[in-house]
């Protein structure tokens, strides 16, 4: 199976972070960089900003992500994926909803999409999710062991995605996700886009010539 993040990842942009800074700049200026630099937690910082963003936004951050680019190559190696018969589950530490709008028609080709929910009932956002635990509110490995994978790939960029590369038995990592991990001495892959992954992972579970 591949757990595949989001934002930063499948999407060029960090669509999340973009968010955040577009209709929070102010908090967002002061928590982002604690959580950046692992003196917050993503369960204690992530609140603080979301839940300062006005329920009444939430149309504006729809309209905001529509038509953000997706990273180069991944609709050919999700078919790519399809085709061999691996499931793609994408694992965002963002919002779920704002996924499925960015990825479009490419979403009903992932098995899940597994992220943050809004609760827009009161006059400003509240943020949760099946996946908490102390320390996130989208725990990534809770998420792996969810599946019980016979062979897990996964793939990330940023803070969100380090536990989950902690516990991953191959990691491709781009971004703040390959700094972390060098600090580390942690393995993984790095790459650029999901060409770089396609090739990488293509005599292991492409059938030779199935896609030239």
């Amino acid at each position: 199976m591949v757990f595949c993040d989001f934002d930063g990842t499948i999407s060029e942009e960090e669509v999340f972070v973009a968010l955040m800074r577009h209709f929070a700049p102010a908090a967002a200026a002061r928590i982002l960089p604690e959580i950046y630099a692992q003196r917050l937690t993503l369960r204690e910082g992530l609140p603080i900003v979301l839940e300062s963003i006005p329920s009444m936004a939430w149309p504006a951050m729809e309209d905001f992500v529509r038509g953000k680019t997706l990273r180069p190559g991944f609709a050919a190696f999700l078919s790519h994926l399809q085709a061999a018969g691996v499931p793609l589950v994408v694992v965002t530490g963002g919002f779920g909803e704002m996924a499925r709008i960015v990825l479009g028609p490419l979403a009903a080709a992932v098995t899940a999409i597994h992220g943050l929910e809004a609760d827009r009932s009161g006059p400003f956002l509240r943020v949760h999710s099946a996946w908490e635990d102390d320390a996130e509110l989208v725990a990534k490995p809770l998420i792996l062991a969810h599946y019980h994978p016979d062979e897990a790939l996964c793939i990330g960029d940023s803070i969100t995605d380090l536990r989950m590369a902690r516990v991953c038995p191959q990691i491709f990592a781009r971004d703040r996700l390959a700094e972390y991990l060098r600090k580390e001495g942690r393995p993984f892959v790095p790459f650029t886009d999901f060409f770089d992954v396609d090739r990488a992972v293509a005599q292991r579970w492409w059938p030779e010539g199935a896609h030239d």
